[in-house]
């Protein structure tokens, strides 16, 4: 198992699109893709749709789920549109479905080579993920979690749709020195958020989380816990601009009880956040949100597509639960980085409150 944190500025795209493209190279029999968002133009774009259109040219069945393109996320997800040229995936042999249902999303940015290995975190397969943003990577060679995200992917592929997908007998195994296990939304939506949310309440020494938005009910009670007690060493860093976005469409209904809360935990806990561009609305448009989904609760970690937000639990997304003392040091160390680059948290934007 491999791990590895992006960061804004941190890396190169020719670096991580190189790694990814190495990842690929090996497939013998079948790719299968799940992916939100895919915009890789340029040199590396050139390099990853070769190895892409070599599969095909090779007999390798290269299939795509990917988020239909016309239906847009709300500010509670904690995402940005999706900027996936379906037709460019095509030209490289890849076949494709596009998938759907309401507002839910297709979240997923995971990859299954031969059914044997898996690619996935919170990264999508574009530059700014790889550039300008948080993101973290994960990468492992395990039949039995593979068959895991290998399910999930023919659920979508087989339906078109978001709903009732996820429902697998998700195994725990053993991968090196750690054990994972995956969980998959929907259909385990509130029960990972519960999972999270109890691993956060029952934390002896640690607990650090790097998440766009934290709207998921289980979790923000967890940490109004946490921050209750006062004795665990615990942090972490959002986006600023989305979850100032979250606060103020709280704050329009009376007595909600999440804003406080959230709130409360921000600045009692030593919060940073960051202060992303805001959207334009192009595709062009900057993209350097703080993407990276991961929580660590002692020597467990959740690392994965999903935002920690009430409505990522109806979406399409998949998170491994990683038990392992070396993964949780190293993105505990990954979030303490990120939150000394960032200002604490500050809940109101100038002229945000008269």
């Amino acid at each position: 198992m491999h791990v590895a944190g992006l960061t804004d500025g941190g890396q190169r795209a020719e670096d991580v699109g190189s790694r990814l493209a190495a990842w690929l190279r090996p497939a013998r029999r079948t790719l299968d893709l799940a992916l939100y968002s895919v915009r890789v133009p340029g040199a590396i774009g050139g390099e990853l749709g070769a190895v892409l259109r070599d599969a095909s040219a090779r007999g390798i069945v290269v299939r795509a789920v990917v988020h239909h393109p016309d239906i847009q996320p709300s500010p509670l997800d904690g995402t940005v549109p999706p900027r996936t040229r379906p037709e460019l995936l095509r030209r490289v042999g890849v076949q494709i479905r596009t998938v759907a249902h309401g507002r839910a999303l297709m979240h997923h940015k995971f990859a299954v080579r031969d059914g044997l290995a898996v690619w996935t975190g919170s990264a999508n397969w574009t530059l700014d993920d790889w550039t300008t943003e948080e993101n973290v990577i994960v990468d492992l060679e395990s039949r039995e979690l593979a068959a895991a995200y290998g399910e999930v992917f023919e659920q979508l592929w087989e339906t078109g749709d978001v709903i009732d997908t996820g429902a697998v007998d998700a195994p725990r195994v053993r991968v090196g020195e750690a054990t994972a296990r995956p969980w998959f939304c929907p259909a385990q939506g509130r029960e990972v958020s519960d999972r999270i949310g109890e691993r956060i309440a029952h934390a002896r020494t640690r607990v650090r989380i790097a998440s766009p938005v934290i709207t998921a009910g289980p979790v923000l009670r967890a940490l109004g816990a946490v921050r209750a007690d006062g004795r665990l060493d615990a942090s972490g860093i959002v986006d600023m601009t989305q979850t100032r976005a979250v606060l103020g469409q709280w704050r329009a209904l009376d007595g909600h009880w999440k804003a406080p809360v959230l709130e409360d935990a921000l600045l009692g806990l030593g919060f940073a956040g960051k202060p992303s561009t805001v959207f334009d609305g192009t595709p062009d448009g900057r993209h350097d949100t703080m993407h990276a989904k991961v929580v660590v609760a002692d020597d467990a970690v959740f690392i994965g597509s999903f935002n920690l937000s009430r409505s990522g639990e109806d979406n399409a997304e998949n998170i491994l639960e990683i038990e392992s003392r070396a993964v949780a040091d190293q993105m505990a160390g990954y979030i303490d980085a990120l939150r000394s680059r960032y200002p604490a948290a500050s809940i109101d934007a100038p002229g945000a409150r008269a």
